[in-house]
């Protein structure tokens, strides 16, 4: 099996919450973040976390923590480069992002991925009906100097540069609803409590 480094992308400033740390928000009685690392961590080598400021506070999950490596929180693309130059240190030839304030995520999204990833070499990025969700993607290390280049020059769209590199499509059902939902809002994180409650989970 390839090394793939899941990165969860938690980098935001949560500023449709009020601030602070969505990932921490309670759904069904659990920190957010800990439903996204239920979904993750069985489909990947390793998994890290993505967020800046500082570290501690996430400590509970017993995860490496990595901060975007340039300044302002520039966006998701910082904790891209974050999660190559990770996995550059670790031996890792790829990573695995998704966001941390989606915790529905497909429980097949590496293997998806991976399999839409061709040559071995390319970017591939999740899609449903609705359009791509690029904060969910497969990247090699590969990569990792173009994209260091591109920040640097004021590149910020995560979609737009993948697009840019050739990236593949992954293509998921959105029925009965969308996996890569994402809580922005308060009513976003009811209705997410209503979803969990049909699961039964």
């Amino acid at each position: 099996m390839t090394t793939t480094l899941g990165v969860i992308l938690a980098g935001g400033l949560a500023t449709r919450m009020g601030g602070g740390d969505k990932a921490l928000l309670a759904l069904g009685g659990r920190p957010m973040l800990a439903h996204v690392i239920e979904r993750l961590r069985p489909q990947v080598s390793a998994l890290v976390l993505n967020a800046n400021g500082d570290p501690a506070r996430f400590a509970q999950f017993g995860l490496p923590v990595i901060a975007d490596p340039v300044p302002d929180y520039p966006g998701p693309l910082a904790g891209v480069l974050a999660g190559l130059e990770k996995a550059a240190q670790t031996g890792a030839v790829r990573i695995v992002t998704a966001a941390a304030d989606t915790p529905f995520l497909p429980t097949d999204l590496v293997a998806r991925l991976e399999a839409a990833a061709s040559p071995d070499d390319a970017i591939a990025l999740a899609a449903t009906a609705s359009g791509l969700h690029p904060t969910f993607g497969l990247w090699p290390v590969s990569l990792r100097s173009a994209l260091a280049r591109d920040l640097a020059a004021g590149m910020r769209k995560v979609g737009a540069w993948a697009e840019s590199k050739g990236a593949q499509r992954a293509t998921f059902e959105d029925t009965p609803f969308d996996p890569f939902f994402n809580i922005n809002t308060p009513d976003d994180l009811a209705r997410a409590e209503q979803l969990l409650a049909g699961e039964g989970r």
